[in-house]
């Protein structure tokens, strides 16, 4: 299979390099979302004290017209620190930030799905929010088929393989034990991981959540992967559909639920929100991956535990309708529910604001409303 040219780079080495003294001084790695609403760029700068709070980073700025943010003419693009974690690579006292992208004017960039967002998160705070996604993901070689797979054909078909152990049956597992170490060092807030259904595809999930603090935590998880497979020579893979044919596909499934929702007799306003759904389904279809439900259409054919594209449905249990129900939820009236359709490529941020718009807005039609702040 082949291999990364950073991947046969001497880690041992670097080590070494790591471990010298940086004095008084800080690296603050700053990531971004690029132009395609998929890839994450990072840079890093020196700070000359340890930042304790978003207030102590300063703005920085980047050639746009290099990440598909920008015509070369007026490239300036501003990067406006959001949000800081641990950096796992580098350790204390080094940080991780998560920024927002300004174009030259200051205004919104278009991927920047963040900012709007927040306005939408923050009109909604007393109902106190809660998210958990489910990612899923593919492990790839430098040469695009899957990890661990044969070279010139497939493995065995699925069955052994969700939550299997055993060389034969878990394809990576080093990766992601030590994507889940580093989240934790970061201090994001992954859940739990698991072998999906296809070899060399995997879980994580990250929540529960509460407002934009979803899509903050869902993108430096996802960061922090890339960044730990590229130390491994592997590559992942967002992609709803890797490998065509009698294979799984990879979701991005979203948990969601309101103070209401949680408390006493609950259910009612979970079935309220399902209902809701159920008259929107195109607009969320449109929101769930970023090229507006074609990259879905791969994944979402009614086979391999998914709904179809076409038609909304809801169940209890039902791992093939549009929206699951869990059965304890169902038993208990009151808690949360499923939606099984984001892809696994889904910006976070416009997920949850969907959601958020539809089933507490209580917004109709195939667009989303514009609000005064």
């Amino acid at each position: 299979m082949a291999t990364s040219a950073s991947a046969q780079l001497s880690k041992a080495i670097k080590q070494m390099y790591l471990e010298l003294p940086q004095g008084d001084k800080v690296q603050a790695m700053y990531i971004w979302v690029d132009g395609t609403g998929e890839g994450l760029r990072c840079k890093t700068r020196t700070l000359d004290s340890e930042p304790k709070t978003i207030e102590d980073l300063p703005e920085w700025n980047f050639d746009g017209s290099s990440t598909y943010q920008s015509e070369g003419s007026n490239s300036d693009m501003y990067l406006i620190p959001v949000a800081m974690f641990r950096d796992p690579f580098r350790r204390d006292p080094n940080k991780l930030v998560l920024c927002e992208v300004l174009k030259y004017n200051r205004k919104t960039a278009e991927t920047n799905l963040r900012h709007t967002c927040n306005q939408i998160m923050d009109m909604m705070a007393n109902e106190h929010p809660w998210f958990g996604m489910e990612q899923e993901y593919t492990l790839l070689g430098m040469d695009g088929h899957p990890f661990g797979w044969p070279s010139n054909g497939f493995p065995g078909p699925q069955g052994p393989y969700y939550c299997g152990v055993g060389a034969d049956k878990a394809y990576g597992r080093d990766i992601v034990e030590a994507h889940y170490r580093a989240c934790l060092y970061a201090g994001v807030k992954i859940a739990g991981t698991n072998a999906e259904v296809m070899p060399a595809q995997w879980e994580f999930q990250i929540g529960p959540c509460e407002g934009i603090e979803m899509g903050d935590h869902l993108w430096i998880a996802r960061f922090i992967l890339h960044r730990i497979c590229e130390d491994f020579g592997i590559i992942v893979s967002f992609d709803p559909k890797p490998i065509t044919g009698n294979w799984n596909g990879a979701g991005c499934h979203t948990n969601f639920s309101t103070k209401s929702m949680r408390e006493e007799g609950g259910l009612k306003d979970i079935e309220e929100s399902i209902e809701r759904l159920s008259k929107r389904h195109d607009y969320h279809i449109r929101m769930y991956d970023p090229r507006g439900g074609k990259d879905n259409a791969r994944r979402l054919t009614g086979f391999h535990e998914t709904s179809s594209i076409h038609e909304f449905s809801a169940g209890v249990a039902n791992r093939g309708a549009s929206i699951r129900i869990p059965r304890s939820v169902g038993q208990e009236k009151k808690g949360y529910f499923e939606d099984r359709r984001p892809s696994a490529n889904c910006d976070p941020y416009a997920v949850t604001e969907a959601m958020i718009r539809t089933c507490l807005l209580n917004e109709t039609g195939d667009e989303p409303l514009e609000y005064k702040n």
